[in-house]
């Protein structure tokens, strides 16, 4: 790999990386929020859900303007929107404020992954291409190391709206590498025109390589969000645990994450497709089991919960840099419109994950932990029904429509 192209991975990292920062920073501020703005633990669960879906739905607007305009104007665009909405976020007055200012935020957020992704599929093909996202997921997840501790320092030493100032801070960097670090790279204009689009998205839902690929990788990613979702109640108003020490925990889950990307790094990318589904999704289910074993046998332990997690992590950043790739594959001439589209599911059943967790959950872990089971199995049973497509799909670049 040239510098010019382990530079390039390495700026992509810190872009893409706004998006989870944007979550995990503010999780140990949750509890503190719930009491400034006097309200219940599923009003502020929402402020995560509006962000999911906002993250979500502006994937299918920034993916076909970026194979139309290109990537740095739209993901420059996006990040100066997700800059002005943070310094809202920190401005809000009511819950009902900071839910909406949350969902417009995640508009201009989405823009980072979408567009690093897909700026990663210009530049690599192949296992070159798994190589990178894998590395590029594993560099990223550097945020969500240090977001919860610092996030919790911030809850101690200041108050909650200091975490929606440093993400501002956080989008001017992202902003400043976007204009002047990273280079344009679309390498097909894609026309806008409204009927173009939607034969492209059915297209892409109609491919049942795709959506095999898609769907798999969503529904385990979904188990991440459902326990960000519920944690940091159930770690600091449930168990007790302090909120400078939130990270401590989070760090442990996040190594599961960025072990699982760097194997695929190393050396899971070559091997095929077929083994390292089963083995990803069995290592997420037997732990994520157990959990609801604790739960219903009322075994209340940090630990108890945090350690199931990090395998279902592990699992996740084995097997999401591998499905991208293998989903991006056949659409290089409209890699953002694929790349927007698979986010769109991605985020889509990630934030109905989250929801039912905040909806359901109240003084124990029980909802959290059936929700993430239940992602596992999901994804175990599409892996069952689309085995035949999956193998039987080649490799090959497939025509543009």
């Amino acid at each position: 790999m040239s510098k010019n192209r382990a530079n390039l991975i390495y700026i992509l990292a810190a872009i893409i990386a706004l998006g989870p920062l944007s979550v995990d920073l503010y999780l140990p501020a949750m509890p503190a929020m719930r009491s400034f703005f006097d309200t219940d633990i599923a009003y502020i669960q929402l402020t995560l859900s509006s962000y999911l879906l906002g993250f979500s739905v502006f994937h299918l607007v920034c993916g076909p303007l970026s194979d139309r305009f290109g990537r740095k104007p739209i993901l420059a665009g996006g990040l100066i929107l997700y800059i002005i909405m943070s310094i809202l976020c920190a401005q809000a007055t009511t819950i009902e404020e900071l839910v909406i200012y949350r969902f417009i935020q995640a508009m201009g957020a989405c823009c980072a992954p979408t567009l690093g992704r897909a700026i990663v599929r210009d530049h690599y093909d192949g296992q070159a291409a798994i190589k990178a996202l894998a590395y590029v997921s594993s560099l990223m997840a550097i945020a969500p190391v240090i977001a919860p501790s610092l996030g919790g320092i911030i809850i101690k030493y200041a108050d909650w709206t200091m975490t929606f100032y440093l993400l501002a801070g956080a989008g001017v960097i992202a902003l400043l590498l976007t204009i002047f670090v990273v280079p344009e790279s679309l390498p097909q204009k894609q026309p806008l025109h409204p009927a173009h689009i939607a034969r492209n998205f059915k297209h892409l839902l109609t491919h049942k390589a795709f959506m095999a690929h898609v769907l798999i990788a969503s529904f385990l990613y979904s188990c991440a969000f459902a326990f960000l979702s519920g944690i940091s109640f159930i770690l600091i108003d449930f168990m007790g645990v302090k909120a400078e020490h939130f990270g401590l925990y989070f760090l442990c889950i996040v190594s599961g994450y960025i072990g699982g990307n760097l194997f695929t790094g190393k050396i899971a990318h070559s091997w095929p497709i077929q083994k390292i589904y089963p083995i990803s999704i069995t290592i997420a289910l037997i732990p994520s089991l157990a959990m609801v074993g604790f739960s219903l046998a009322q075994w209340y332990h940090p630990l108890l919960y945090v350690i199931p997690v990090l395998f279902n992590t592990m699992a996740i950043g084995l097997l999401l840099p591998r499905a991208m790739a293998e989903a991006l594959k056949p659409f290089p001439h409209m890699a953002a419109t694929a790349s927007a589209m698979m986010g769109f599911l991605q985020m889509a059943i990630a934030s109905i994950a989250g929801g039912l967790v905040g909806y359901f959950l109240v003084d124990n872990p029980l909802p959290m932990a059936l929700v993430i089971a239940g992602g596992t199995i999901m994804a175990l049973i599409l892996f069952i029904y689309f085995r035949g497509d999956i193998r039987s799909h080649e490799e090959k670049i497939i025509t543009p429509i």
